[in-house]
């Protein structure tokens, strides 16, 4: 079954990818078939969890090694000829000539967290398709171009945090500092890795740490969090960064993040039984709310943001820190809700039993954790490779991480 979901959603990424590039759309409709124009915008985060994807599937044997290697290849090409901003990428960009797509109006330049989950998956694939064969070494050296071309420090502003976006029209405008507890915890992560442009541990400390809802240690259903804000937030804090770094034994001086991502999904799987907001279908075998469409539009789902609408991703992509639990929630999504949820791409993005809907959209990042986190919970594949990165495990040491990843010598 497990397999069955990864692979039919990994066809988001493969079939359902720019026909050019072969990058990410940012969203699909299954009213769409398989034609969609090449102008539509690729995701550049979502492009990171699709090179993942592309991992998993050469690794079981869904596609050819070399079919996986020229796709990545092509993925490249439209990357190195796109726009950046001091080496990093916009939140969207067309996916045939990589011309930045604005997000916002002033949103319409560099944006670090994206460029951060694009270069999680891009360095998982540098570390993958490490064999000496021509089109291997040409995918790997422009995945360290890319890597080392990224100027992490420049985003500090010479300040103690860094930085979200930056436009050549608009500046600092947006003025969003990254702090945590939130998604971006792989950004700090790479930003002290980079081999050529890295920050000061302080930035971490005093950047990310010392964000206002960073630490809380309080309880909610008799269970304890270490960070974030009341209740968890919505899901994917526990997916983004954990697709590439393993929580299993990592910890600094601020929190064990097994234990941080364990509690997390217990209480928003407990808020859901408790169901306070009385909405159809929740219960032991139907949880899991994060950022996905809704019946209203798009919205950050979490305990203290509750509409009625549950999200696949929230659940499945939970599995690591709740095999049993979540296990129960994907036999219940088939039996239950059957093609109104499984589709062609894999299940759709959310659905609301209360007002009898269901999305007809697969969003990239909604898709790209799910076989992501379901492959760590069964071979920890991405996990190993992350971690086994030399910048990354420098890095790391740098910030103060312990890991049982961090005690073996260098690969």
């Amino acid at each position: 079954m497990l397999e069955a979901v990864q692979r039919q959603t990994f066809r988001y990424f493969w079939e359902a990818a720019h026909p050019v590039s072969g990058l990410a759309y940012d969203r699909r409709s299954s009213r769409e078939g398989a034609a969609s124009p090449v102008d539509d915008p690729v995701a550049i985060g979502g492009s990171g969890f699709g090179a993942m994807a592309l991992i998993v599937a050469a690794e079981r044997g869904w596609i050819a090694r070399e079919a996986a290697v020229d796709r990545l290849d092509r993925m490249l090409e439209v990357l190195l000829s796109a726009r950046c901003y001091h080496g990093a990428f916009p939140h969207f960009m067309n996916g045939r000539t990589g011309a930045t797509v604005p997000f916002g109006r002033k949103d319409d330049g560099a944006d670090l967290v994206e460029t951060s989950l694009l270069l999680m998956g891009l360095l998982c694939a540098r570390e993958y398709f490490a064999r000496a064969s021509s089109a291997e070494a040409a995918v790997r050296a422009r995945i360290s171009q890319l890597w080392e071309e990224v100027e992490w420090s420049w985003f500090t502003r010479e300040s103690d945090v860094l930085f979200w976006h930056w436009s050549p029209y608009n500046g600092w405008a947006m003025n969003h500092e990254i702090r945590g507890w939130n998604e971006c915890l792989i950004t700090y992560v790479l930003a002290a890795s980079s081999p050529r442009h890295s920050i000061d541990p302080e930035i971490y400390h005093r950047g990310f740490a010392s964000g206002g809802a960073f630490r809380n240690r309080k309880s909610w259903y008799d269970t304890k969090l270490p960070l974030g804000m009341a209740y968890g937030g919505p899901l994917f804090f526990a997916h983004y960064s954990f697709c590439g770094l393993d929580p299993r034994g990592l910890e600094d001086r601020y929190a064990d993040y097994w234990a941080q991502n364990v509690h997390h999904v217990r209480i928003n799987r407990a808020h859901c039984i408790a169901n306070p907001g009385q909405f159809v279908g929740y219960g032991e075998s139907c949880w899991g709310l994060t950022a996905s469409d809704d019946p209203w539009g798009y919205s950050a789902h979490a305990p203290d943001n509750d509409n009625g609408t549950i999200s696949p991703t929230a659940a499945l992509s939970s599995l690591p820190y709740a095999p049993v639990e979540v296990m129960t929630v994907l036999r219940h999504f088939l039996r239950r809700h059957g093609e109104r949820l499984w589709r062609e791409l894999g299940f759709v993005d959310a659905f609301c039993e209360s007002e009898g809907w269901y999305a007809d959209t697969f969003l990239a990042i909604d898709q790209g954790p799910i076989v992501a986190m379901i492959e760590n919970h069964r071979t920890g594949l991405l996990w190993k490779l992350f971690m086994a990165i030399p910048d990354v495990r420098a890095g790391l040491r740098r910030l103060g991480f312990a890991s049982p990843h961090l005690k073996t010598a260098e690969p």
